[in-house]
């Protein structure tokens, strides 16, 4: 099987599980002011809890410091599994509220109740069936996400604007934790339904127009197009769109 149609089996996998959430993690919900402290999140890109936990940032625009912690992993982890205690993963450090929590559904509450002042939408509140779908999709991913591999540390933490249920800014984020990368997630949910489908196949025709004042307006201006994954390394200057790019870029500089 050639790169190319691994990576395509890959992205195809990855917009199953997004089918199975629903897509969950798309649209903005909420645009809710960043925190004067920026929110810290213990993380497994594969756990289906921590999942849940992400839709909710996207939904609601917050940003957040992720801390992977794959099975396996010695950077991050240890010192997540000594805040938690017996509440394993997620978990999240709120500095403003003074709040930290762990467990999906606490999480998820406090987040719509703190930066959206309302309970979360039923849709964000899991449930039975949502998480049996969710750990279907995370089936069907084979395990990426899950397991520390050998890598270098970075100086200075990477960035990566993201929007959860993106299938192909999932594959970086899987990455960025099998090789235990702490980043700066910025997420850039969709704001209108003109913003749905690839950037290529929009449901308007002609030139793309973000929504006033939103966050993907400051990236057209920032950026003079809105495409998703965006990594920038500020260890060594780079700054590039494309997920397959972003993978190679991370295997060469940092994987072991």
């Amino acid at each position: 099987m050639t790169t190319a149609v691994r990576r395509q089996a890959r992205v195809a996998s990855s917009t199953l599980l997004s089918t199975f959430e629903l897509w969950r993690g798309t649209m903005l919900v909420h645009a809710a002011q960043q925190p004067k402290k920026r929110l810290k999140l213990y993380d497994l890109e594969g756990d289906p809890a921590c999942r849940q936990v992400r839709e909710a940032l996207t939904a609601l625009g917050l940003d957040a410091e992720i801390f992977p912690c794959p099975v396996g992993g010695a950077r991050y982890r240890p010192k997540a599994e000594r805040i938690a205690g017996d509440g394993g993963f997620p978990l999240l450090v709120d500095a403003d509220s003074g709040a930290t929590l762990t467990g999906a559904g606490a999480i998820v509450d406090h987040l719509f109740r703190r930066y959206a002042d309302r309970a979360p939408p039923r849709a964000y509140q899991g449930g039975r069936v949502a998480d049996a779908l969710s750990g279907l999709g995370t089936r069907v991913r084979g395990g990426r996400g899950i397991d520390a591999r050998p890598a270098r540390r970075p100086r200075r933490r990477l960035v990566l604007w993201s929007f959860e249920s993106s299938p192909y800014s999932r594959l970086v984020r899987e990455r960025l934790t099998e090789l235990e990368l702490g980043h700066t997630l910025h997420n850039v949910a969709k704001e209108q339904l003109t913003d749905l489908g690839p950037a290529a196949l929009r449901l308007r025709p002609g030139p793309y127009r973000p929504q006033a004042g939103g966050r993907r307006a400051e990236l057209l201006q920032r950026w003079g197009r809105v495409q998703l994954p965006y990594l920038e390394d500020p260890n060594t200057a780079v700054a590039m769109f494309e997920s397959g790019d972003i993978i190679d870029y991370l295997e060469t500089t940092y994987a072991l």
